[in-house]
Parts: C-alpha cells; structure tokens; sequence
C-alpha cells in the first residue's frame, strides 16, 4: 500500500536539505585544493586525472550498495537513510582534519579514497531522503533546493580559501613538498562543518516510517543469514539495472559526457591559469577558487528560479540549453587574461551547475518506483562516476600525446563535450513510474 505524504512548509525542505550544505564543503574542498595540495607535493600535471580516481572507483562500488542498503533499513530510533549519511560526514570529517597535514603525495591520495567513501555514503541517501519525504508535485523543489545547498557549500568552501590566501598567503614562499600553512583552516572548517550540518538535518527531520509491507520486508531480510544478507545489495543492484526505465540509460549518455568534462575542468583549471596569467600555483589556486566562487554564488542565486523555468518550459529545455551555456563558458575562460573578467564565464557556468544538481534527480525520482528509490539514486551516481573514471585513465594520455600537454586545449576538450551532452538532452522525455507521461 502506498503512503499518501504530506505537503511540507519551505522551512521543513529547507531543515531536510542543510545536511548538503557539509556534504559539498567537502566536495568544494576537493573540486578546488586537493589538486593544488598534489601538485604542492610534487605531482606532475599529467598525473592529475590518475590521482582522482579515488572518487569514480568509491562512488562506483559504495553509492549503489549503500543505496541498496538503505532500501531495506528502518529504525525507530534513527530511521532509514539517515544512520548512512550520518556515519559517512563522521569519516568525512576526520579525513578534512587529517588531509593538510599530509607529508608526501602517497599519504594525501590515500586519504582522498578516505574521504571519498564517507562522501559517497553521506550523499547517496540523502538524495533517496529527499525523495522519500516529498510527494511528487515538491519534488522540483526539493532537490532544487539541494541544489542551493550545493551552490552554498561549495562558495563557502571557496570563499575560505580566497579569504585565508588573501589574509595568510600573500607573503608566504611556495617551498616544494610543502601545503602552505593557510590551507589548513579551511578543511578545519570543513571537518566541523560535515558533522554540524548532518547533525541538523537528522535531529529536525523525522523520516517516513515504512508501510506495513515494506516492514515485513525489512524483517524478513534481517532474519536472513548474514552471507544472503551481505548478497542481498549486489543482487538488488543487478535486478535493479535489469529493470532501469529507459529514461535512465539516455540520462546515462548526457552524463558519459557531462561528467567527462566536469572532471576536466575541475583538474585543469589550475595549470590554465599557470599558464595563462603566469601564476605560481598558490595563485593559480586562488584564481581558480575564486571561478568556483563564482558559479557558485549563481548557482545559488538561480537554483529556486528553475523550479518555475522547468514548469513552464520542461526540464529537459532547461536542463539542454544550461548545458550549452557551461560549453560557451570554458570556450571563453582560455582567452581572457583579467583575472577579473575571466570570472564573467562563470554566470553561464553557475546556471548550468544549477540545473545539473537538481533537474536529472527530479526527473529520475519520477520514474522510478518510490520502494527502490535508494538503489535507482546510487544507480543514477554510478552514471556520475563511471565517466569520471573513464576521464581518470583516458585523459592524461590524451593531455599529454593529443592535446600536447596544454591546459588551454584541455577546456575547449571539455567545452566540445558540453555541447555534445546538451544534444543528447534534448532526447530526454519524462515518464512517471506508474504510467503517466509527465511534462518534460
């Protein structure tokens, strides 16, 4: 029998969302200063996608099986998906408070897969959480209003480290092997902020209790022995992709390029402007943290604005046409020398960003079946990580051998396949899980 949920206030979305707000501190911390902190301890340029495969191999093996997991969860006490996310923003936060403090390049890349499986275990359910709370009709506004909360976390995290280089780092001498001194404030702020911020979300917001069928799941799964029990997620997870709606396999082709091109950005971003503007990498970074700033502040500023937008015009128009504008953005960013001026790319960038966090996980939450909606979001960030590890292992060779190592015929790499990502967008029509077409 289906639960019949109620409409809940702008202030409970709110309250149930700003748990995301930790979750992408770290996950700005990681787009901006892991790969400076690599380079800081003596890691060539082409090394940098090979690096960061922490992220794509954990988000591959932990999302989709702690999804599947937190299907088949309840606790009176702690609920159904909040016990996930609240155990993975503790490691999270110990990994922030250990990771500026890493001797040589081995200890920080470990720490990284570190970081990354507390990361994906917080942020997997926290997708199916929203999810589970809302009924269909706030669903727009439920993850768009994660989306804030990814625009917001990912400024403040940023913004900490403009501010700390501007206020710590103007005099300081790069000495190789070494992470300058005022880089550790801001994954201080982070460790504190992961914890608080899950903290919030778990004690304002109660969770939907199962339907009497969905318990008598639950208990029949616990009573199991413990190797059915530890099968039971890889099974879901098979049987899952077996049935996944169609929508998600051509969700699956926006996000091979999409994320492809992210992954790019976020790597190079930093050696473009070394060799653009001459920067050292201190600079570099902080030119680049400022970029993230940015779109951020856009990002933030435009999330709610969608939720009309794609009422109006449909999802998929939105969600195409912002992804041509991140192509026009990194088209532009290699050709403009003001560090002032180069961050005008960034309201393109942040529109797009925007739409990205939020209007695929709406459309997905709409075809897939409310029981299996933990398993089809780790399935969906399978989609995120599987390109992201295709780039790790694809794209220092072509960096170095195609593109002849130069981070400026990087962006428009990845600009080329923005645009091919917003071609394939445009394929994307929207069927509700129990039959019902939905405007798209």
């Amino acid at each position: 029998m289906k639960i019949k949920k109620p409409s809940l206030t702008f202030w409970q979305i709110f309250n149930m969302n700003v748990g995301f707000l930790g979750i992408q501190y770290s996950f700005g911390l990681q787009q901006t200063a892991i790969n400076p902190i690599f380079l800081y301890l003596g890691a060539p340029e082409e090394m940098l996608p090979i690096l960061n495969i922490a992220g794509p191999v954990t988000g591959l093996v932990v999302q989709p099986i702690i999804g599947a997991m937190s299907d088949k969860t309840w606790s009176p006490k702690w609920g159904r998906r909040k016990p996930y996310f609240l155990i993975g923003a503790i490691i999270g936060s110990l990994c922030l408070f250990a990771f500026p403090t890493s001797p040589v390049l081995w200890f920080a890349v470990g720490l990284l897969w570190i970081l990354d499986v507390g990361n994906n275990m917080a942020m997997e359910p926290y997708r199916a959480f929203v999810g589970d709370k809302l009924p269909e009709k706030q669903l727009s506004l439920g993850y768009q209003m994660q989306s804030l909360f990814v625009g917001a976390g990912i400024l403040l995290a940023n913004g900490s480290i403009v501010l700390f280089q501007y206020l710590f780092g103007g005099d300081s001498i790069e000495v190789a092997g070494e992470i300058p001194k005022w880089l550790y404030y801001s994954f201080y702020i982070g460790g504190m902020l992961s914890i608080a911020t899950i903290l919030w979300s778990v004690l304002k917001t109660p969770e939907i209790p199962p339907s009497d069928e969905e318990l008598a799941e639950i208990n029949h799964d616990k009573s199991q022995p413990f190797s059915v029990r530890l099968a039971k997620p890889f099974k879901e997870i098979s049987e899952a992709i077996r049935q996944m709606p169609p929508f998600m396999w051509k969700i699956g082709a926006v996000y091979l390029f999409q994320w492809y091109a992210l992954f790019i950005y976020w790597q190079y971003i930093t050696p473009l402007f070394k060799l653009t503007m001459g920067y050292s990498t201190s600079e570099a970074a902080s030119q680049s943290a400022q970029m993230s700033l940015t779109y951020n502040i856009v990002t933030m500023v435009v999330a709610l604005a969608l939720v009309p937008l794609t009422l109006k015009y449909g999802g998929k128009k939105v969600y195409a046409y912002s992804l041509v504008g991140t192509a026009i953005a990194l088209f532009s960013i290699p050709f403009i020398n003001d560090p002032l001026l180069v961050l005008a790319p960034m309201i393109l960038f942040g529109v797009g960003w925007a739409a990205m966090m939020g209007i695929p996980y709406t459309m997905v939450s709409k075809v897939v079946p409310q029981e299996r909606r933990g398993v089809y979001m780790g399935i969906l960030n399978m989609m995120i990580v599987i390109p992201m590890g295709i780039e790790t292992l694809t794209f220092g060779p072509i960096y170095k051998y195609v593109l002849g190592g130069n981070a400026i015929n990087a962006m428009i790499f990845a600009g080329v396949f923005f645009f091919i990502a917003a071609l394939l967008a445009m394929r994307l029509n929207v069927q509700s899980a129990v039959g019902e077409a939905v405007t798209e």
